[in-house]
């Protein structure tokens, strides 16, 4: 499976000591080279990415793509989905409400992070979501509307 991820799934799960959940889910994931800049700017996740050698840096070539994404989203998400076109990829992972609109008009397959862990939980490599959610919340100040919030326990098989 081909995946391309965005920074912001990458930093949070970074942020609550769970990156390997984006190794257990898709193997192999692929990341544009302004997400690796924008990483590197803590230096412990560059030290934590540059340890991880089934995270995959790669510069997109669609500079054009590139360029007209980028007049209406952020470096990191635009080179995330120009990849994800070049590279045909199966998923994009992307949070951010703009870029996946982005994305879905370009024909892409999203899931942003409460996607990864319900398909996390559901492969059995984390027992529950909601304590992940908590931290999400807590240290990495992941904001989740309390509506999105219980429809992904529900998902998640985690509510009455």
């Amino acid at each position: 499976m081909l995946v391309v991820s965005d920074t912001s799934p990458i930093t949070n799960l970074l942020q609550i000591g769970q990156l390997a959940l984006l190794r257990q889910v898709f193997g192999q994931v692929v990341m544009p080279q302004t997400v690796y800049d924008e990483l590197s700017e803590l230096p412990y996740q560059q030290l934590l990415i540059d340890s991880e050698p089934w995270l995959v840096v790669e510069v997109p070539n669609q500079l054009d793509l590139v360029a007209k994404l980028a007049a209406e989203l952020d470096p990191g998400e635009a080179e995330a989905i120009a990849l994800a076109v070049e590279l045909r990829a199966d998923y994009l992972i992307i949070d951010e409400l703009k870029g996946r609109h982005e994305a879905e008009l370009l024909g892409l397959r999203i899931v942003g992070l409460l996607g990864v862990l319900i398909q996390a939980k559901q492969a059995g490599y984390i027992v529950a979501v909601e304590p992940l959610l908590m931290d999400l919340r807590a240290k990495a100040g992941f904001r989740i509307h309390p509506t999105l919030y219980k429809c992904v326990l529900q998902l998640a098989g985690e509510s009455a």
